[in-house]
């Protein structure tokens, strides 16, 4: 980063990211549906539900897609059906069994790419479709796409991060923004068996108890989807945006908005960061430690320069009102 770059401006623009924001809608349905006590073996808030069964968990999540992303891009939408859900499982430390889809249409013509996309995912992941819901005379074009997928006893969570863990980023940078979109594409054209050996890291770090949280990055951006791991948790931290893995010639400010095909932000203790960043420069993905966590329970972020700025004061003002003992962060 420049020394011209205001870090200030940088924190308020990662505050205001539609991203982030459609984030705070978290907060009022968790309180709408009294959702604050356990229901599962983690608080609501989590990649997705853990339910126990027998020697592990099976997971639950499910991703819904705006009506103007399936309208510009609606191959893609699919294919993103498939892909972030399978992103949530593994944030988890799970594989995937099956998923399902919802899908509404205007007609069938308009429905086949978006078919097409869920097809194609589907066969690259090695994870099938099940069933769903179709309705190809509907009003509009919406999708969504639910997955259940199974866990071994070591879950990887949004709230098990710990003060003095390293909070390290892990980002695949062989891709391509789809223009004009903040979607930065590592995965449409990558090989099958790429795509899946990646996904596997998470579980074998969960496995080998290597870390215990973790959380995919969504389209809240890297920073973004600190925060959230962070309230989850009930921490606080410094992030260095000079550290965070980036491709050479995309600007800072639109990679704080970006929203990666394979993304993740893990809690590790510092003695094992070493080897974590090592399983996945194996894969040729790149992975660094981007800040450290501590007990303040305020997110900052900072420069090479020593310049700080806060993004967010979870005693202050909750983002999506989940805690780590079950109930509102706050």
């Amino acid at each position: 980063m420049t020394a011209a770059v205001d870090i200030q401006a940088l924190a308020r623009q990662i505050q205001d990211a539609r991203g982030l924001r459609h984030k705070r809608d978290i907060d009022a349905v968790v309180a709408r549906l009294g959702l604050g006590s356990r229901h599962a073996s983690v608080p609501i808030g989590d990649d997705c539900a853990a339910i126990p069964d027998g020697d592990g968990h099976l997971l639950l999540a499910i991703e819904g897609f705006l009506d103007s992303f399936v309208a510009a891009d609606p191959y893609f939408a699919g294919y993103c059906g498939i892909m972030v859900n399978l992103s949530d499982v593994a944030a988890m430390g799970g594989r995937p069994i099956a998923v399902v889809d919802a899908l509404w249409s205007r007609n069938g013509d308009e429905a086949d790419p978006i078919l097409a996309g869920l097809s194609d995912a589907a066969a690259l992941y090695g994870v099938p479709v099940v069933g769903g819901h179709t309705n190809t005379r509907a009003d509009a074009g919406n999708l969504a796409v639910a997955v259940l997928g199974r866990a071994g006893p070591r879950l990887l969570t949004s709230f098990d991060a710990t003060p003095g863990d390293d909070l390290v980023a892990a980002i695949d940078l062989r891709g391509r923004f789809r223009e004009p979109h903040p979607y930065w594409d590592a995965s449409t054209g990558a090989p099958g068996e790429r795509l899946r050996g990646d996904l596997a890291l998470l579980p074998g770090l969960a496995e080998d108890g290597l870390c215990r949280a973790a959380k995919d990055i969504s389209m809240a951006g890297v920073v973004g989807t600190a925060l959230m791991l962070l309230e989850c948790s009930n921490v606080g931290g410094v992030i260095d945006l000079d550290a965070i893995p980036r491709p050479e010639h995309v600007p800072l400010a639109r990679w704080l908005t970006a929203f990666p095909s394979f993304g993740y932000l893990l809690s590790v203790h510092p003695d094992r960061t070493p080897a974590v960043c090592a399983r996945f420069a194996e894969r040729g993905i790149t992975a660094a430690s981007i800040g450290r966590l501590d007990a303040s329970r305020v997110a900052r972020v900072c420069d090479a320069a020593g310049a700080e700025a806060v993004v967010w004061d979870f005693v202050a003002n909750p983002l999506i009102g989940c805690g780590k003992d079950g109930g509102r962060a706050s």
